[in-house]
């Protein structure tokens, strides 16, 4: 199981204050440095934390990033500009704090088909953030998705109340089905130090985890953050 390192966070904390700290770029270089899959970035309409250069000047590093974007055209021609290793569409709400949950593939299929292709032609693998839902999954497979990213969030807020086996064997399940489909499985949202464990249950690639090692890294450092989030998943 791989690790992507969702980096927003760190944009967040410098748009706070303005200027250029922390670095965004340095905070990219030193966690390149370890052994990451890819960088994930949001580049979200309202351009909330990850600006249009932050996503420029991380590219020019050579990074494989992961780029999550609402299946707007204004996106996709940035993607198209810089062809990151993937893109990963998520739903975007402008009153929400964080994603709040997996995208309705199913509902607008026919619109996310079209919308992929010249992304997928240019070579840039396409993943959908949905909930575990079956019929999700089959819209995601039935569109030329390559990966789906199951949305943790909610297995994760059942966790912290001590009651997460039946969202957990949701995932579990939904994992399965969406190999059978011929579908790559990554996973995200809400995972941290605590419950990222449960994750070693499921056949998934790769695992996008930004929020809890971004704060994990107030007190130990980033180096060390992703480093002991490697040990928790390998």
């Amino acid at each position: 199981m791989k690790l992507g390192v969702n980096i927003d966070h760190i944009a967040t904390l410098r748009n706070a204050r303005g200027g250029v700290e922390p670095n965004l770029v340095e905070a990219a270089k030193i966690i390149l440095n370890e052994d990451v899959s890819t960088l994930t970035m949001h580049l979200r309409e309202d351009r909330r934390h990850i600006k249009d250069q932050d996503l420029f000047d991380i590219n020019k590093l050579g990074a494989r990033i992961n780029l999550e974007m609402a299946a707007t055209s204004e996106i996709q021609q940035i993607a198209l500009n810089i062809l990151p290793y993937s893109v990963c569409i998520v739903p975007e709400r402008r009153m929400e704090v964080t994603t709040e949950g997996g995208l309705d593939v199913y509902g607008q299929k026919e619109k996310l088909k079209e919308f992929i292709k010249p992304l997928k032609e240019n070579g840039v693998l396409v993943s959908m953030f949905i909930d575990p839902d079956l019929s999700q999954i089959e819209a995601s497979s039935y569109i030329g998705a390559d990966y789906i990213e199951l949305h943790t969030g909610t297995f994760s807020n059942a966790f912290e109340k001590g009651v997460c086996t039946n969202e957990l064997d949701k995932l579990k399940k939904a994992a399965v089905f969406a190999k059978n489909v011929g579908l790559k499985v990554n996973a995200g949202h809400g995972l941290n130090y605590e419950n990222v464990h449960f994750m070693k249950q499921m056949e998934v690639l790769e695992l996008n985890i930004g929020h809890s090692i971004i704060s994990r890294s107030v007190f130990v450092g980033i180096q060390k953050a992703v480093r002991e989030m490697l040990e928790l998943i390998k």
